[in-house]
């Protein structure tokens, strides 16, 4: 039995860093639905609410809060609207918003990480890109499957998040830096 969920935790934290640094994650691989095992259909997909504004405002308002008070406050944001939004019994635009900040946050952080020796972590005393990714993917498919998100979801929410959440909190924490992003990519040929 150990063995097992040895293996299940290497296979999340995997999941979790490929999830962080832009790959994709299966929501199945992390115990919630799959496309077609019953899960929702169609308006599993599509939200009530406008998902582009939830994001871009969830984006600003994280990215506000990390450049005024840093990492620590924006974790204690993502902590306290997880445990507030968990305790509904549907999944809803606030439980969107703890997964979308939580995403922006830690995908960042472990970004920013990963370039940092692994000593200078320590004496910084932070978590390791590795650590980060497990901690955020325990979050993420606890929810997910607590409302029994399909993949086909979870896909959706990344990559809206990815083309209006993480450009809105970028400026926002590296202004610089997203400035130097837009730069390149306005130089691209189409």
């Amino acid at each position: 039995m150990r063995k097992a969920a040895h293996a299940r935790l290497a296979v999340v934290a995997g999941l979790a860093a490929l999830l962080a640094l832009g790959s994709g994650v299966s929501v199945r691989a992390l115990g919630g639905e799959a496309p077609g095992s019953g899960g929702a259909g169609a308006e599993d997909v599509t939200p009530a609410w406008d998902q582009v504004a939830t994001i871009r405002g969830a984006a600003e308002r994280l990215g506000q809060l990390h450049r005024a008070k840093g990492a620590k406050a924006a974790y204690d944001l993502i902590d306290a609207c997880y445990r507030t939004h968990s305790l509904s019994s549907t999944y809803g635009e606030g439980y969107e918003i703890c997964i979308v900040q939580d995403y922006l946050e830690t995908r960042t952080l472990m970004k920013v990480y990963a370039r940092m020796p692994p000593e200078m972590l320590e004496k910084l005393g932070v978590p390791s890109p590795q650590d980060l990714a497990r901690g955020m993917t325990e979050r993420i498919a606890h929810g997910f499957g607590q409302y029994g998100k399909s993949q086909a979801y979870a896909d959706n929410l990344k990559k809206l998040v990815d083309q209006h959440g993480v450009p809105v909190f970028l400026a926002l924490v590296f202004p610089e830096a997203a400035d130097s992003i837009q730069g390149q990519q306005k130089s691209k040929p189409k």
